[in-house]
């Protein structure tokens, strides 16, 4: 049972820390980019080759851990490289005002164009490097939170409730003008539906499964697709997420600020992020 119980605590503190990181990237000074973007670059490169090297490996739980973390790896770089500026897409301004929604849409894709191209060039990467392999958990877990995110940025398109626009730095503040800020939107339903049920016939396969590295393996997958059906909720509920992170984020003077007010670190109820 431990093979199941312990991969979610351990995709939920690998989700919560590498995003932090990020942020504290992302909201460094501009000049720390190049720097930051090298070292993911040699991060990526050795997560590539890692997911290859591991993939031949379906023994123990830890051969599915570390396939998981070099999934978890490819895809911070793409985070950070579209985060940063340095991969982003053709469009580079605010949506015109009073654009009809199909203009829009082509425009919104346009600002993350480059961005999908190299994301689907690193699945296809991972697709052959793990060809035939019986550990690929890197590559599910890199289609989970490809398929997720996309997910996200329809329904984000379309209307949610919150949206951490603060969390966009300064040049790339113009993409709130592609998103809206509504209490539904159609798309939302059918998104956590299909998602919450195919993590349900993956925690049953990890439940089920007799060997110890499937069931860490589908249930590392199934808790990362998890955090990501989470993630949709907290677009929707009048819930500040942002909060789980501002650890990371909160300078030394808010902090201290804060601390002299009395204030605690609380999730507000207001629609705002």
């Amino acid at each position: 049972m431990a093979e199941v119980l312990l991969p979610p605590l351990f995709a939920l503190m690998l989700w919560w820390t590498s995003t932090g990181v990020l942020l504290v990237l992302v909201r460094s000074p501009q000049r720390t980019y190049v720097w930051s973007m090298g070292a993911m670059g040699v991060l990526l490169v050795a997560a590539l080759y890692g997911a290859q090297w591991i993939s031949p490996y379906a023994r123990s739980p830890g051969d599915a851990y570390l396939s998981f973390v070099f999934g978890v790896a490819v895809w911070a770089w793409h985070e950070l490289s579209y985060l940063t500026g340095f991969l982003t897409g053709p469009q580079k301004r605010a949506c015109p005002l009073g654009a009809a929604p199909l203009k829009r849409f082509r425009l919104a894709i346009g600002t993350s164009l480059y961005h999908e191209l190299a994301v689907i060039a690193c699945g296809l990467t991972l697709v052959l490097l793990t060809w035939g392999q019986p550990n690929r958990v890197a590559l599910w877990v890199y289609l989970v939170l490809w398929a997720m995110r996309w997910s996200a940025k329809l329904n984000m398109f379309l209307g949610v409730r919150n949206f951490n626009e603060d969390w966009f730095p300064e040049h790339l503040q113009f993409l709130v003008s592609y998103l809206n800020r509504r209490r539904f939107n159609w798309l939302f339903p059918w998104s956590v539906t299909v998602s919450s049920v195919v993590a349900g016939v993956i925690l049953v396969r990890a439940i089920g499964a007799d060997d110890v590295f499937v069931r860490s393996a589908s249930a590392l997958v199934f808790a990362m697709l998890l955090l990501a059906i989470v993630e949709h909720w907290m677009l929707m509920l009048p819930l500040r997420s942002a909060v789980l992170w501002k650890w990371f984020t909160e300078t030394e003077a808010e902090r201290r600020a804060r601390l002299a007010a009395g204030a605690p670190l609380v999730i507000s109820s207001g629609s705002k992020p």
